[in-house]
């Protein structure tokens, strides 16, 4: 409780990064196994290129939490977001 509402409604949103790891582990499991590393980095690399072409909305009430985190954090903030 240490932040506002908005900053832990962020933070402890879990959806999309569950929804991430679901459709990784989905083609990791479906293949088996690898014969090296880079096999299956290169695959991890493919999975996540697909699934980030279909990102196509910011985080539900993103304005209102970079508002509370400007307030909060300042210039690190600013210059984390590239401002």
């Amino acid at each position: 409780f240490a932040f506002p509402q908005e900053i832990r409604k962020m933070i402890y949103t879990t959806n999309a990064i569950e929804s991430l790891h679901m459709q990784l582990r989905k083609v990791l499991k479906t293949r088996g196994h690898f014969p090296n590393d880079d096999a299956a980095t290169k695959l991890i690399f493919l999975v996540l290129r697909n699934v980030s072409k279909k990102w196509k909305h910011p985080a539900p009430a993103w304005n209102l939490a970079a508002r509370q985190f400007a307030i909060q954090f300042g210039e690190r903030f600013f210059l984390a977001e590239g401002v």
